[in-house]
């Protein structure tokens, strides 16, 4: 792995940290009614796509152990993907929320939740999507590149 491409991984305790404060953050909106909690992995993914610093992450970094690339890495840019959807349905949820819109608020936290804690478990959604999206991009340029 090149060192430009081990600079921006992420060790996967990390990721880890990041979609476990999602699903608690998510889990004590619904349990104490209080949505603007929403609004802080919802602030931290937001600083992360927009100024690459995750304030979960980075606290995160100071419990490592061992050095970053001792760690199974994730790929930044899959992992920004990723936050991009959970920005998205956190951002939805909690305007849906303030809105108003019960059913549409808790869709949106359900989904970012149940996305999150999958991933925990081993299966990344946004991963699936990813792929599945550059696939198709793929295969459409291939086929316009092929005479008819």
């Amino acid at each position: 792995m090149s060192e430009a491409v081990l600079a921006r991984a992420i060790p996967r305790p990390l990721v880890k940290a990041n979609q476990s404060f999602i699903v608690l953050s998510v889990l004590l909106t619904w349990i104490t009614g209080w949505y603007l909690i929403l609004a802080l992995p919802l602030a931290a993914g937001l600083s992360g796509l927009l100024l690459g610093y995750n304030p979960v992450i980075k606290l995160g970094a100071s419990f490592l152990r061992k050095e970053r690339s001792a760690y199974v890495l994730e790929d930044w840019e899959q992992q920004q993907f990723n936050q991009s959807i959970a920005v998205f349905c956190l951002a939805a949820g909690l305007i849906s929320f303030l809105a108003g819109w019960t059913t549409a608020a808790y869709i949106f936290t359900a989904l970012v939740a149940i996305a999150a804690t999958v991933a925990i478990f081993g299966f990344c959604i946004g991963c699936f999507i990813h792929y599945q999206w550059k696939m198709y991009t793929h295969r459409r340029k291939t086929a316009s590149r092929t005479p008819h």
